[in-house]
């Protein structure tokens, strides 16, 4: 017998490629953000940080050297001066007021549009255009072509048929402010109430018509439910913005006749009175407001995107 011996094969060793950790993935896909991140601490955030150190100052920009550490009786003084208080009240009657109106309207015109008829892209694009425009431009557009008592629409059309002509921002100063907003912010409610009627179940719908459901107990029970969620998210969009305006107030009545809210309120401590520490605090105060009621629009936002990833 003889043995057969087997030469050793030489093995070749394997290359083995080093993974990235699962944090510095997380870091290559964030670093692309960074430049955004930096720029909007650096423009918001440090702003609004100095803004709240400054309202804890008695601080008068025509006496610089007077300033000192006053603690929280700038938002004392805030809450409790009676032209500050009355600025906060404005603030909160022309918010609701404007986007109650604006939910209502905006709410009809999508139900109208939601129907099929010809020309429905053009009426469409229309009624979108007030929304578009500059509030400015759509401040003085109605204080200057609309309200002005002695060349205005208003009162041309009222002296056509025989009518008064009245001083439309010296008798209803408030309301020809509400007025302006309510045309400008009805599109945006529209879009919004438009987008959830276009996302219903028609199958559902459809069955209620099989039943014998009329128009009215098919929008209330199938269409008003189903619109909440975008009822919600628009009184809260709209409220964060309105409650913000300075423009329409500025533009039409320049704070004046008791339209003063509490944007104008900052304006006015700041620039005209030179109260530093005064504006900055109620200045704050607008901001954390805007917080509170943008936490419950992203609650209601992040609840539609759930119902929609739900409903597919």
């Amino acid at each position: 017998m003889t043995a057969t011996t087997t030469a050793p094969v030489a093995t070749t060793p394997v290359r083995t490629t080093r993974q990235p950790s699962a944090r510095l993935r997380a870091w290559a896909t964030r670093a692309p953000l960074l430049p955004a991140l930096i720029f909007m601490v650096v423009v918001t955030q440090l702003p609004f940080v100095a803004t709240l150190v400054i309202s804890f100052f008695d601080w008068n920009s025509l006496y610089p050297d007077a300033r000192h550490f006053t603690g929280i009786d700038n938002y004392r003084e805030v809450l409790t001066d009676a032209d500050l208080r009355h600025s906060v009240w404005t603030t909160v009657l022309l918010t609701v007021a404007v986007v109650l109106a604006s939910l209502v309207l905006g709410l009809i015109l999508a139900l109208l549009l939601d129907r099929k008829f010809k020309g429905r892209g053009v009426v469409r694009t229309l009624l979108i255009a007030p929304f578009l425009v500059v509030p400015v431009a759509a401040a003085l557009l109605w204080k200057h072509v609309l309200y002005n008592p002695e060349y205005g629409l208003f009162n041309g059309l009222l002296h056509y048929v025989g009518g008064p002509q009245p001083d439309w921002i010296s008798n209803t100063p408030l309301l020809a402010v509400e007025a302006s907003l309510v045309w400008q912010w009805t599109p945006f409610m529209m879009l919004i109430l438009l987008a959830g009627l276009q996302s219903r179940d028609h199958e559902q719908i459809e069955a209620a018509r099989v039943d014998g459901a009329s128009d009215w107990q098919i929008f209330r029970h199938l269409t008003l439910p189903h619109l909440r969620r975008y009822l919600e998210l628009g009184a809260l969009l709209g409220s964060i913005y309105i409650v913000q305006n300075f423009d329409a107030v500025f533009t039409i009545t320049s704070g004046g006749l008791g339209t003063a809210n509490l944007p104008y309120t900052v304006y006015q401590s700041f620039y005209q009175a030179h109260e530093n520490g005064l504006a900055s605090a109620a200045g704050v105060l607008v901001v954390i407001g805007s917080i509170i009621i943008a936490t419950f629009a992203l609650r209601v936002v992040s609840s539609l995107f759930r119902e929609e990833v739900s409903r597919a």
